[in-house]
């Protein structure tokens, strides 16, 4: 069964993680404090997230990840000085992240034990409402936000929303692969899900890329949830189980994804998003083909 629709406000960002595939890069950084062109790769995410109306984001850190918390609050001397230099500019550039009372939230994750782990660590902060969970290293870039479009599929099925989109030719092995009871049009019905599939036996082409609408339903599971792969409760196991009870749909996004936990995808980003860059985009394109 599924429950009645409700607006989705909150998100949860998972930003504990240690960004092994980005090291040393993120030995002191957090990886998802890295920059993409003019910000960090959170900056483009809660800005996405934003523009697909969430009201309180929930972020769920991990030790030494203090910077995330600062990122998002004043840096008084730093503000102070731009204000007295009449750096009218940069200075709202630099406040332009910052929340409105009560938008978002910290949660410590005590042990990396995984992304449903990390998911259930927010379930005070969330409720009983349905909520979106946005993996943070996944960047994408789209007219309409990614995440507005799942939460728009949620309000026209009313249960739960994994966005996917086709891997690249004879790499579904790498991913975890929706499969479908049908496939017409960008919004399909689930049957299920298949972690890193060998090559041939692929339900489809469409892998689960970095943005859920879930229902509440999926924390009693996650607090239950038996480890799987790498010894950590994956999210992927409780929304299996969920899924029996309740309707999954698959949405096939309009947009590109970038994953910046990987140096290559990090790079990718970093080139897509100075093209797209108002201001200093066709500075970007030019100095882009210089080098070429």
């Amino acid at each position: 069964m599924t429950r009645p629709s409700a607006r989705v406000r909150k998100a949860v960002l998972p930003v504990a993680g240690l960004g092994t595939r980005v090291l040393p890069a993120a030995k002191v950084t957090p990886k998802n404090m890295l920059n993409v062109f003019d910000r960090p790769i959170l900056s483009h995410i809660v800005a996405e997230a934003r523009d697909a109306g969430i009201e309180h984001i929930i972020f769920v850190v991990g030790r030494g990840q203090t910077s995330i918390e600062d990122y998002f609050d004043h840096g008084y001397e730093l503000e102070a000085i731009l204000k007295a230099k009449g750096k009218d500019d940069i200075l709202a550039s630099v406040v332009a992240d910052l929340p409105r009372p009560g938008e978002m939230s910290f949660v410590r994750q005590m042990a990396p034990l995984g992304l449903g782990h990390a998911v259930f660590c927010a379930r005070d902060l969330i409720g009983d409402e349905p909520f979106a969970v946005m993996l943070p290293d996944m960047l994408m870039m789209a007219d309409t936000p990614a995440l507005g479009q799942a939460i728009a599929a949620h309000e026209q099925t009313g249960g739960n929303i994994i966005v996917v989109e086709p891997a690249p030719e004879g790499e579904t092995h790498k991913y975890g692969i929706v499969a479908l009871e049908g496939q017409d049009g960008r919004l399909n019905r689930m049957t299920g899900m298949v972690e890193k599939p060998p090559l041939g036996t692929e339900p489809s082409n469409l892998f689960i890329s970095g943005r859920y609408v879930l229902t509440p339903d999926i924390f009693p599971l996650l607090a239950d949830q038996q480890t799987g792969a790498g010894g950590e409760i994956q999210l992927t196991d409780a929304m299996a189980r969920l899924m029996k009870v309740q309707d999954f749909h698959a949405l096939e996004y309009e947009g590109a994804t970038y994953d910046c936990g990987d140096p290559v995808g990090l790079l990718r980003a970093n080139v897509a998003y100075a093209l797209a860059h108002a201001k200093l985009g066709d500075a970007a394109r030019q100095a882009i083909t210089d080098l070429l």
